[in-house]
């Protein structure tokens, strides 16, 4: 079908020519019987159905047809959210995983409580199998698999191990996988809310009781809304009555009739604009009686009940006038009290309450609106509207006690907002005033969504109303705050009129008592009275008359009345509202009447075809109006009548409409009325002050369009529906006129974008994500209607005046047109047949639904082929064809109609699309090809319209960023809709037309980016189609036929592919982006395309764009996946075949994408524990050398983290799905580095998607906040300027659902710093971070089988290729790489079943591979070479490998299991015995020899798991471990290595660093013994100790010193460790001796840049010398006990870090072996005296803890001077204990001695431990007088030390000073003086000390009189008398101390022989 010839290799970023896809789908029919391959090739018959929803009246809301009734498969309306993703995650089988099973064993040892014993580390001794803890001979092995020791058929195992992997797979890939992140779900379109009246926020207001404190007469209430702030009244009244029955037979003559609905006493008010300034006002009525309203107040005030006795006759009077006022005034009422409650106070308190609290729900008491919480309720007062919510408050019971008595010249709502805005202030004037007392209960809570029995505001029933007898509830009709902007969707017609006040001051005669009765009137005569007026309370539902309060004696009187009437829809000029005046007689009089009527007035309702609303003065009436006066408004003066006041207006009303039939706005009145005119043909018309004739028609009914922008916006949106109906009809049915047709098409057109876009502009906030006006939407969604019955028109002869058009249409495309061109299909030269029979029967529905808002697309599996038979006699046309006009309007409309309508394309693409929808579904041309569904004008029409818009995507992208999105998109989802429409072809061809417009912007663009973002957002909505896999033709005739069946002889006979270089074309363009696969799988070409264009490391693709493109492929996988139509695996293939070239893309992107190998394996930095590629060459045998992308080629990684993870995912999913045997040709066809190169992307794989554990998923459950990955994103979008500031908002409004892996970073390994640093934590606002037990449970549940089955789609990705490779000489270099990936995916986290299945490929490679390596010359089996080769294997480098990796193992894990192992050791050996072939050769008793020395190794260290948690200890172990390596340098160098990586972590970096200096030491050692190289280090003795002058080393022997550090690039990064290892431990000065030795290496080498690095750090580090620093603390502890084993009896110098307190260590140790061996058994001695083991309990341990200093003889000071001298290489330590003859700590200072203890350790500190033993003791006694010597010297050197301090500090010098000779301390050196030098001592031994003394004391005088020297200087005045003070202590200290330091003992001066002290030596 197709040639390829011309363009062949067409670059990817031109589009190919699509495939004419009806011609193609004609052609081709279907061959496949019906089942599901079926569907992959044709649309489901009902792919378009028209569906009609019945609007049931008096609903609050319209019904939907049932969800099960239709599916939607389009992504649009599916989102793949978490929800979703759950319900597929369900059932999931739990993988199992070593890694949570070791966690779990952890947890319950963690748990065990069993104290443990300390064992002494020489208890078992290495070696001695027979007290080993484990018998390796007595222990059980695993189960041997007997198929490990059976021979099979190579084909045989390969057939079973592939039935056993696809058995129970989990189908569904990316259900597993975190769904596509909804900020980039461009496609996705909410279904728009049903249409239906406004709705604020409701609450429920209940009358419950009110009581007065007398009961005399019937009181009525009523509630309303008011909003200070706005000054407004923002509800009707509700009227309650709550009177005792007895109260209400008073009026029981007055009404004899009560409605049910105005017994009403609960009623549901709205609130749209919640505000703290809203009131809920209360107001009392009364009947009339006389007096006026103060004096009716009294009784009130001031009697109660309770005194009844008292007032018992007053009461009774009372009563009696009230039963006269009832009987004789009952249907007049009059004002009494009023109250307001605030009710912010409701709400906020009401939340506020704790739940807890018992009394939150009971009754509160308040009076008025002040109570108990008003302060808080004023503070809260500023707070602002955010905090009202009156939807979630809690309910509250309120008892309102204060009521304010009504004043007769303050009724008016003026007068009220004042009153309240008073209220809410503390020191309120009305609460000075007396209240009327009343007790009104009322219960205020958010309402029910549906509430029972409740009354429209139009006293209709809502749903549901069980039963009609029940009191209902009200729903009181709101007057929002502000305007709200909803259509009307309900009838509704009512008129509200409030008197507001009357002046009849000049009126003559008695007018006083005042009452006005309004009626609504037909006509004049009394009997046309309307019953419209709403009843009140108890009493009927309609009135024909209502009567305002009558205030007493007042002849100006105020009113606050409501009279809310229910108005006809058909208004005349007749019909009238009459206002009667009438003056009340209150006192019955003689011949009076009860009402003498004083004035009368009126309005007119309709004038000029508008009701008339708004407020009127109106003059009154003395007499009675004339006839016909109802035409006429009172100002007229009418002759011979007589007006109150000279005809001034002395009345004042007010009148407001509530209505949707009536709009109260001028333009829309005018428009309205004139299309009324012209369907009614009435002319002529009276319009105002213009007669509309059928001359001056056509411009007043254009001029009106044209004015319809000048309407309230409000008014517009209420008539919404109505306008664009109406604007349509004149579309559809263009007016005749004077028997001519007026083209109104360009002036509809106009007038609806303008409307459109103005509604747009000012409601921005009404909007969903692509900028959609959700009233616009939803208008088109469920209102708009095809009008298909043509309006009357006069019975007179038509004709059409045309105006013919060019065949060729003029590239301009602006037409010139007369106001009567016709349609767009202008050619007819014959008037048009009216519409068939048939359209006019259908009646046109209210409501469409498809997946793309109009197709119900019910699937059926199956089907004809219907849809493909032409039918051309279905076609009939209506008047006009609406969509036809409006492409053609929209094609040539210019200037600010262009760019309205470009503003709202998607208003005009989705009308568009509605109207051709219902076109297709009315003329019964469904069934028709779709070449002939449309006319070919109206197809140009579109392309050109088409062209343009993507003319105008290109040109406006960087200037009008948020419109071109908005047209992006919606042109984007209107060529979608058109693929279910139209030529399938042709819109393919339009897309292609789009991609033509932007590539050519592309080259000159100066931010490219934001055009590519906008392109893929286009694709991918366009992609979103539902049919988007049958319109890519899976199933065409690219694909290469499949292979008969996937068998091993199928695959042997595509070897000869292999070994000849022709390539099979077909399988080749289906795996790449070739010109024919873009041909044929058009959809599915362009979106590839995307991605590898993005992808292109040369490309401009930033990271934004990577993660657009890969989301858009993984959005279209998961939609796959969850689709059920795709389910069946044969289907899957055909869909996978549309994604093959993935494959490569993802290939070529390796180098890009995020490193996860990198963070796989923190525990084995050097790799020991895998086997390298030089050996997984050797046991594949090759001899190439292995290709493999290098580590370094990582350092390009461009991909985040995320991004790589999702587009690996899709690239398994590719792998999965496809076909097998299709993968095997393509794979033969591969060169060695592309396979290669596959290896490496499936070894990413496996990192990619290893297990993390439960464990790693708690542990992220544990943080606050959660991670986002694609801030850096934002972040570029906001600086290039590609995203527009509401998207971004609306975008953020939403949550990411994406969460990635904890362990790796988030970032990637090679992303720039600067985005780490301010990263933003974007909290989940969907998915709560804080999971539940069961969340994270079911979270690794996923996890696990995500991993389970991408590292299976691994395996058959390996197998696939060794199935080639088997079949292939060329090739065995490939094997090295499959044997890599395979040790990869083991050394993982892999779940039981995983590893089963890899360990039987591994068995099956191993097989395959043998057949292959050893075939030799010679009849040598293969057995004998497998055998020779696993000899050397195991015994020349695996004996080293194994020994070496079991160490590290041990050493390092954390979490190993010593059982595990053991019996992995015994099965080795139990495999090996069992072998019936090698049983006879010497290869079992070498698998012996090595099991059993892994099993020492394992004894050996087993005990170090114990000792865990102690530190100290298990340093001790490995060092003791270490030493036994000493014929091992490899072994002793891992667990140097280990104790360092230990120290470092615990922050000990000294003694890392002694590590390191030791590893260097043996390192040098072997080096200097293999060749001598002067720069090199003389061995270790080099080093300053010699660290391993014991060890044996060997190198000759192979396998020994076989280490990646025994080398000079070894040694020189051992040194560089420790150098920085000692960097930071602040030990400089050591750094310069590292360095000593490296640098000869260096200049050896020639390496100047490192010499230079080096030399740097130097600097750097003798810089720091001079800094403070601190090193270690030192301190003797000493074990006693039984219970220590080893360590009875042993003394140790720890080294704590620097400023540790003895309590700190004290505590630790103490806690620890109370841990051990439980809190009764561990005792502190507290002193330092020498232990006495016999006074100690022996089942008890003890500890002696002392802080010791390092202690240095006095040649030793000499050398070491600085700071670092004196803390380093130390091993004296001394402690001093102050002890008395008799037994005492301390006693006078005559018998005061003192112990040194000097303890020398076996080593120097630092060292390679931080705790050392003790190996020697001595102590040395001091006399009392020595103590005294040693005392004095020690404060003279304080005083000395303070006089020479530079700079001078006078503060330490006067604080030394006054410890030295200050009055209160006088006693101490003069004490110290009196008592050793009073006398001259009797023993002549003591007579040095004596005179030593006496100097001490010279000296320390001397220092004393520097001391007030220097401080002399230092003081200022303020100080001088202090000064003076010292001056004066110090000479009296000097004089008490003359005569005893001046006397000398003459003895001296004799020789005599003397002992400086008694020493004893103590070993």
């Amino acid at each position: 079908i197709m040639d390829f010839s011309v363009n062949q290799n067409l670059p990817l970023t031109e589009v190919v020519e699509p495939v004419d896809f009806e011609e193609y789908v004609s052609s081709h029919a279907p061959g496949v019987e019906p089942g599901p391959l079926r569907q992959l090739m044709e649309f489901p018959q009902d792919d378009l159905e028209l569906l009609q929803l019945a609007k049931e009246c008096n609903t609050l809301e319209p019904p939907l047809p049932e969800e099960d009734e239709y599916q939607r498969y389009s992504t649009t309306y599916t989102p793949h959210n978490s929800e979703r993703q759950r319900e597929r995650q369900r059932g999931l089988i739990k993988q199992t995983f070593e890694l949570d099973m070791a966690a779990a064993a952890e947890r319950q040892d963690d748990q065990d409580d069993a104290k443990r014993q300390s064992v002494s580390i020489d208890e078992t001794p290495r070696g001695s199998w027979a007290s080993s803890i484990f018998d390796l001979k007595n222990s059980s092995p695993d189960a041997l698999l007997l198929s490990v020791l059976e021979r099979t058929a190579a084909e045989d195992m390969d057939r079973r191990n592939t039935e056993a992997r696809l058995h129970g797979r989990h189908s569904d890939l990316l259900g597993l996988y975190p769904p596509p992140d909804e900020d980039e779900a461009v496609e996705r379109c909410s279904v728009p809310e049903v249409p239906k009246e406004h709705c604020g926020q409701r609450i429920m207001v209940k009358c419950l009781s009110l009581k007065f404190e007398i009961e005399i007469e019937p009181i009525f209430g009523s509630l309303a809304l008011y909003d200070v702030k706005e000054k407004k009244k923002i509800s009707e009244n509700f009227y309650f009555d709550l009177n005792s029955d007895q109260m209400k037979g008073l009026l029981k003559p007055h009404t004899p009739h009560t409605a049910i609905s105005t017994l009403a006493r609960s009623a549901i008010f709205s609130i749209t604009y919640p505000s703290a300034d809203i009131f809920l006002v209360i107001k009392l009525e009364k009947v009339l009686q006389q007096g006026d309203i103060g004096e009716c107040c009294e009784p009130y005030m001031v009697m109660k009940e309770s005194d009844s006795s008292k007032h018992k006759e007053k009461l009774e009077k009372l009563r009696l006038q009230a039963e006269q006022s009832c009987s004789r005034l009952g249907h007049f009422r009059m004002p009494f009290a009023w109250t307001a409650i605030h009710l912010l106070n409701i709400v906020s308190s009401v939340g506020g309450l704790d739940r807890s609290d018992p009394d939150s729900d009971s009754e509160r008491k308040g009076h008025g609106t002040w109570n108990e919480r008003k302060k808080k309720g004023f503070e809260r007062m500023s707070v602002g509207d955010d905090m009202c919510n009156f939807a979630t408050f809690r309910p509250a019971t309120l008892t309102v006690t204060n009521f304010f008595k009504q004043e007769g010249d303050r009724l008016s709502d003026e007068d009220l907002y004042k009153f309240l805005a008073d209220m809410r202030r503390p020191s309120s004037v009305l609460r000075r005033l007396r209240p009327v007392t009343a007790q009104l209960k009322i219960d205020i809570s958010p309402a029910p969504d549906s509430p029972h029995y409740c009354l429209s505001p139009e006293l209709l029933h809502v749903k549901p109303y069980p039963d009609l007898r029940v009191r209902p509830t009200k729903e009181v009709l709101e007057f929002p705050a502000r305007y709200v902007y909803t259509p009307h969707t309900t009838y509704r017609n009512l008129l509200y009129v409030y008197p507001e006040s009357l002046n009849f001051s000049s009126r003559q005669g008695s007018v006083r008592n005042i009452a006005v009765k309004v009626q609504f009137m037909a006509g004049e005569d009394p009997s046309q009275a309307l019953p419209v007026i709403f009843g009140k309370s108890s009493c009927a539902e309609f009135m024909k008359e209502a009567y305002t309060p009558v205030i007493y004696h007042n002849k100006s009187p105020e009113f606050y009345e409501e009279m809310k009437m229910k108005i006809p829809a058909n208004l005349t000029d007749n019909h009238h509202l009459l206002f009667t005046f009438y003056h009340i007689s209150c006192q019955p009089k003689q011949n009076t009447p009860l009402e003498t009527p004083v004035g009368y007035t009126w309005i007119p309702l309709m004038q000029h075809g508008r009701v008339r609303t708004g407020s009127f003065s109106l003059p009154v009436s003395v007499e009675k109006p004339p006839p016909s006066y109802s035409v006429l408004t009172p100002d007229v003066q009418l002759p011979g009548m007589k007006w109150v006041d000279n005809h001034k207006g002395v009345f004042n009303v007010k009148v407001t409409a509530v209505s949707s039939v009536h709009t109260q706005d001028p333009h829309l009145d005018k428009f309205f009325t004139l299309v009324y005119v012209l369907e009614e043909y009435s002319f002529p018309f009276r319009l105002k002050d213009v007669i509309i004739t059928e001359a001056n028609m056509e411009g007043e009914l254009k001029a009106s369009m044209a004015a319809l922008k000048g309407a309230l916006l409000d008014t517009c949106v209420r008539f919404l529906h109505q306008l664009l109906s109406k604007l349509i009809q004149l579309i559809v049915y263009p007016p005749v006129i004077a028997g001519q047709i007026v083209n109104l098409g360009r002036a509809a057109f106009e007038a609806m974008a303008l409307l459109v876009n103005q509604i747009h502009k000012n409601l921005e906030g009404n909007q969903d994500q692509h900028g959609r006006n959700n009233l616009l939407a939803s208008y088109i969604h469920y209102c708009f209607r095809l009008p298909t019955a043509e309006p009357t028109v006069p019975p007179m002869p038509m004709q059409y005046a045309t105006l013919s058009r060019a065949t060729a249409r003029p590239s301009s495309l602006h037409l010139s047109r007369s106001k009567s061109i016709s349609n767009s299909n202008p050619d007819l030269a014959s008037t048009p047949v009216s519409p068939d029979e048939e359209v006019q029967r259908i009646i046109g529905s209210k409501g469409i639904d498809r997946s793309h808002s109009w197709v119900n697309s019910a699937y059926a599996p199956g089907g004809s082929r219907s849809v493909l038979r032409r039918n051309p006699n279905s076609s009939c046309e209506l008047k006009q064809l609406l969509h036809e006009e409006l492409a053609l309007q929209w094609v040539v409309s210019t200037s600010t109609v262009r760019e309205a309508a470009l503003q709202q394309a998607w208003f005009f693409f989705q009308l568009m699309v509605s109207i051709m929808a219902h076109h297709l579904f009315l003329t019964s041309k469904l069934e028709v090809p779709r070449r002939q569904r449309f006319p070919d004008r109206f197809v140009d029409d579109i392309a050109a319209l088409v062209c343009a818009i993507s003319a105008d995507i290109a040109s406006r992208y960087h200037k009008d960023v948020e419109l071109v999105e908005r047209l992006n998109s919606s042109l984007a989802f209107f060529l979608n809709d058109l693929l279910s429409l139209m030529d399938r072809g042709f819109v393919f061809n339009l897309i292609r037309s789009y991609y033509k417009q932007i590539a050519n912007k592309l080259h000159t663009a100066q931010n490219p980016s934001s055009l590519n973002a906008l392109r893929m957002d286009f694709i991918r909505i366009v992609c979103s189609h539902e049919h988007y896999v049958i319109l890519n033709l899976p199933c065409s005739t690219l694909s290469p036929p499949a292979s008969p069946s996937p068998s091993t002889s199928s695959t042997t006979s595509q070897g000869s592919a292999f070994s000849s270089m022709v390539q099979d074309q077909g399988v080749a363009t289906m795996f790449e982006l070739s010109v024919p696969f873009r041909h044929q799988h058009f959809l599915s070409g362009l979106l590839l395309a995307e991605l590898s264009l993005i992808l292109d490391p040369d490309g401009e693709g930033v990271f934004f764009l990577h993660k657009k493109a890969i989301s858009a492929v993984h959005s279209m996988l998961c939609s796959h996946d969850a689709d059920p139509r795709y389910s069946d695996p044969q289907v899957r293939a055909h869909i996978a075949q549309l994604y093959l070239p993935l494959i490569p893309i993802v290939m070529e992107a390796l180098n890009q994408l995020h490193d996860f190998s990198a963070h796989a394996d923190d525990t084995d930095p050097d790799g020991s524990n895998i086997i390298s590629q030089s050996v997984a060459m050797a046991i594949a045998g090759s001899p190439l050398l292995y290709v493999c992308v290098p580590q370094a080629g990582r350092q390009s990684s461009s991909l985040s983290a995320e991004c790589s993870r999702t587009l690996l995912v899709c690239f398994l999913w590719v792998l999965k799905n496809a076909d097998a045997a299709l993968l095997e040709r393509w794979v033969s066809d591969l060169s060695v580095l592309q396979i290669n190169r596959l290896l490496d992307l499936l070894h990413l794989c496996v990192s990619c998607f290893e297990y993390r554990g439960k464990k790693a998923l708690e542990r992220i459950n544990s943080l606050t906040f959660k991670k986002s990955q694609d801030m850096k994103a934002r972040l570029e979008e906001a600086i290039l300027g590609t995203i527009g500031a509401r998207q971004e908002m609306v975008r953020r409004c939403r949550g990411n659902l994406y969460f990635s892996l904890p362990e790796r970073s988030p970032y990637g390994s090679q992303e720039n710093v600067r985005w780490r640093k301010n990263v933003t934590h974007w909290r989940q606002n969907t998915e709560r971070v804080d999971k539940t037990k069961t969340e994270v449970e079911q979270e690794s549940v996923v996890d696990g089988n995500l991993s389970t089955e991408g590292s299976l789609i691994v395996l058959d990705t390996l197998e696939i290729i060794v199935k080639t490779v088997v079949a292939s000489e060329l090739k065995e270099s490939v094997l090295g790489g499959v044997l890599r990936v395979l040790l990869h995916s083991m050394a993982g986290n892999q779940s039981a079943l995983f590893l089963q299945h890899c360990f039987t490929t591994q068995r099956a490679l191993v097989f395959k591979f043998c057949l292959k390596l050893f075939q030799v010359e010679g009849k040598t089996t293969c057995h004998v070479c497998l055998l020779s080769l696993l000899m050397r294997l195991f015994f020349s480098l695996l004996k080293m490998q194994v020994t070496m990796s079991l160490s590290s193992l041990v050493g390092t894990s954390q979490n190993f299991n010593e059982e595990h192992l053991r019996r992995s050791l015994k099965t080795i050996l139990t495999y090996a015995e069992e072998d019936l072939e090698l049983r006879d050769t010497p290869f079992p008793e070498q698998v012996q020899d090595l099991v059993f020395n892994l099993h020492m190794i394992l004894t050996d260290t087993v005990k170090m798991k114990e000792h865990q948690q102690d530190p100290e200890m298990l340093i001790d172990l490995m060092y003791r471990i270490a030493k036994g390596y000493q014929n091992s340098p490899d072994l002793r160098l891992t667990w140097l290595q280990n104790m360092a990586g230990k120290h470092s972590e615990r922050g000990n970096h000294a003694e890392a660093a002694h590590c390191l200096v030791h590893s260097a030491a043996l390192v040098a050692e072997y080096l200097n013994m293999l060749e001598d190289c002067r720069y090199l280090p003389i061995g270790c003795v080099t080093f300053q100790e010699s660290a391993v002058s014991d060890d044996v080393l060997s190198p000759e022997e192979e396998g020994i010193c076989a280490g990646k550090y025994f080398s000079e690039s070894g040694l020189v990064g051992l040194l560089e460790q420790a150098a920085a290892s000692f960097n930071m431990a602040a030990m400089y000065e050591a750094i310069n001796e590292v360095y000593k030795i490296l640098l000869p290496i260096h200049e050896a080498n020639k390496d100047f840049k490192k010499l230079a690095t080096v030399h740097g750090k130097l600097q750097d580090a003798f810089n720091k010398v001079y800094n403070q620093r601190m090193f270690g603390t030192y301190f003797r502890v000493g074990f006693y006990g039984c219970r220590f084993g080893d360590l009875d009896e042993q003394e140790f110098v720890y080294k704590e870090p620097s400023i540790t307190k003895l309590a700190e260590i004290s505590h630790r140790l103490e806690e620890f072996y109370s841990e051990r061996f439980g809190d009764e058994v561990v005792e502190i001695i507290k002193d330092s005296n020498p232990v006495d083991k016999s006074k100690l309990d022996p089942n008890k341990a003890y500890l002696q803890i002392t802080y010791v200093e390092p202690f240095f003889d006095t040649y030793e000071l000499k050398e070491r001077i600085t700071y670092f001298d004196k803390n380093y290489n130390l091993r004296t330590f001394m402690y001093c204990t102050p002890f008395t003859l008799d037994g005492r700590a301390h006693g006078d200072l005559h018998e005061q001695y003192k112990r040194k203890t000097i303890l020398t350790t076996s080593h120097a500190f630092p060292y390679i431990k931080t705790r050392i033993n003790v190996i020697n003791k001595e102590e040395i006694i001091l006399v009392p007088i020595e103590v005294a010597i040693e005392d004095m010297q020690k404060k003279t050197q304080e005083l000395a030390f303070a006089t020479n301090q530079d700079p001078a500090d006078s503060k330490m010098l006067q604080m030394v000073l006054q410890g030295c000779v200050g009055t209160t301390v006088n006693q101490g050196p003069l004490e110290v003086a009196q008592v050793f030098l009073s006398d001259i001592p009797d023993d002549p031994k003591l007579f040095r000390h004596h005179n030593k003394l006496r100097l001490c004391f010279k000296d320390f005088t001397k220092r004393c009189e520097d001391a007030l020297r220097k401080n002399k200087a230092l003081i200022g005045p303020d100080q001088k008398e202090y000064h003076r003070e010292l001056e004066r202590n110090y000479n009296k200290l000097k004089e008490a101390l003359g005569p005893l330091i001046n006397r000398k003992i003459p003895q001296l001066y004799r020789a005599l022989p003397h002992k400086d002290s008694y020493l004893l030596h103590i070993l």
